[in-house]
């Protein structure tokens, strides 16, 4: 694997269209690192970031997901969701409510603050979801995003319109 990407700064707004997608690598639910930049290479990326596991409307969230996982998959997209909880718990969580996809631990809140995703009140990361595709550069940029009150889930139809 190459080399760690760097920190990026905190922002206060969520990226936007167009903008370069800042690279990372999270543990995932397994224990393994999952590296965003490796992914888009193959096709458009979903991240669905959600406040904490063990929760009802995140449960639900992912849940759906987990139930469109074969159009995702039809679309060509890889979808991930991504919180502040250990590997463990999301490990458990996913195990405990049967997920397909992969859940990322963002557990130093760094990709949550890149992305303006972060929830300073309770430092975890808010619910947005971020659609990525490639740039002509091979660059991730994003194609859309969104973020959204904390009781209010994403409106996949409106997520799959936006994939390549």
């Amino acid at each position: 694997m190459n080399a760690t990407p760097p920190i990026h700064a905190p922002r206060a707004t969520i990226v936007a269209a167009g903008e370069h997608a800042p690279d990372f690598v999270l543990k995932d639910q397994n224990r393994s690192d999952w590296r965003l930049s490796e992914h888009v290479a193959r096709g458009d990326v979903v991240l669905c970031f959600f406040p904490m596991a063990f929760t009802d409307v995140c449960a639900t969230e992912m849940k759906c997901v987990t139930d469109e996982f074969d159009s995702w998959s039809r679309q060509g997209a890889t979808v991930v969701g991504i919180s502040c909880d250990s590997f463990a718990a999301l490990k458990a969580w996913s195990d405990s409510i049967g997920l397909k996809q992969t859940l990322l631990a963002d557990m130093h809140r760094t990709v949550c603050k890149a992305y303006g995703a972060y929830w300073p009140d309770l430092n975890i990361a808010g619910r947005a979801t971020v659609v990525i595709g490639r740039s002509p550069d091979g660059k991730g940029r994003v194609a859309w995003s969104q973020r959204r009150e904390i009781k209010q889930a994403m409106d996949f139809g409106e997520v799959i319109a936006n994939l390549g």
